[in-house]
């Protein structure tokens, strides 16, 4: 199988912004703790149960940054899930403190060079985008002195007593065929249906829940929506970077819906480690397809506000 050289690429002299993240999400994962699962209620988790979202302009980060920005949450104690860049703040006639660090988000784009074009055009074939990605800085709304009330405000979570209906509505939305019983939560490609124990088959109810965003999660790859390939079989790298999608995928709709989330399968461990030691992008692309199949989910809830940060009001893509 083909490895990525992480040393031996074009500007190497400069550190790789694939490497360090996947650099940090195997730290992470080597010390037993899952970075899509975020740890609110404990003493380190002072911001509510939430996707962060930009404070301008009120859209929710996607993708990796999701990831990113949790975990700024939890190292820094930030009361909440708002965030804002520099110029942002002065537009809303705040600012920055003095001597507050940022935190590195990241958007996603591709380009042509030149020789490539010319190769092309002289093949007669099509030129190949390379990918990248691009650093820039936010700011939690809480390192913000000056921002109006309803910018710098946190949201209570949401009532307990909406999740379940928000999640059965969800799922009855989506027209994937849903089934309850047995002994064993699955996706069946081939045939196009999800399989879920019933509630009562887990020792804390809310845990089906986590369970089914799982595994509606894998639905969302069939061909007829967002196209996944899913022909890995188990033990495959493919079947263990699409189970990593699912995961995150679950993290991403359950702090949606107020649903604390937790890893469904920690013994997939192993392999995401194998995945992301060969492919420095590869945590970078399942967050990414990660959101998109959260995104797609969560866009059958009635009423639902959930678009994604593509564009920032200073023109700042996100990860796509």
């Amino acid at each position: 199988m083909f490895r990525n050289d992480r040393n031996g690429r074009a500007g190497s002299g400069r550190t790789s912004l694939y490497d360090d993240i996947t650099s940090k999400i195997i730290d992470e994962l080597e010390a037993g703790r899952f970075p899509w699962v975020q740890p609110w209620g404990t003493a380190t988790a002072k911001a509510p149960l939430a996707m962060p979202r930009n404070a301008a302009t009120g859209r929710h980060y996607s993708g990796i940054n999701v990831l990113i920005l949790w975990g700024a949450v939890i190292q820094h104690g930030f009361p909440g899930q708002s965030w804002i860049t520099f110029r942002q703040a002065l537009s809303l006639g705040g600012n920055v403190r003095r001597g507050e660090r940022g935190t590195t988000v990241v958007y996603a784009d591709r380009f042509t060079p030149e020789d490539e074009k010319r190769r092309a055009r002289e093949a007669g074939e099509e030129a190949a985008a390379i990918p990248f990605l691009k650093r820039f800085t936010v700011f939690n709304a809480a390192q913000c002195d000056g921002l109006p009330e309803d910018v710098a405000i946190v949201a209570p979570p949401p009532p307990p007593g909406l999740i379940e209906p928000q999640v059965d509505a969800l799922i009855r939305a989506t027209g994937i065929e849903f089934r309850i019983g047995g002994d064993r939560a699955f996706y069946v490609p081939a045939h196009d249906y999800v399989q879920v124990p019933p509630p009562q088959a887990y020792f804390e109810p809310i845990n089906w829940h986590r369970t089914a965003l799982h595994e509606m999660g894998h639905a969302t790859g069939h061909a007829s929506r967002l196209g996944r390939d899913l022909t890995g079989g188990f033990g495959t790298r493919k079947y263990a970077f699409e189970e990593l999608v699912a995961e995150i995928n679950a993290a991403f709709c359950c702090a949606s819906l107020g649903i604390a989330p937790t890893v469904r399968h920690a013994d997939y461990i192993g392999s995401w480690l194998e995945v992301l030691r060969e492919d420095n992008r590869a945590i970078v692309r399942a967050a990414s397809q990660a959101s998109k199949a959260a995104d797609w989910l969560l866009g059958f809830l009635p009423d639902a506000d959930l678009s994604s940060d593509d564009a920032s009001a200073d023109g700042e893509r996100q990860a796509a």
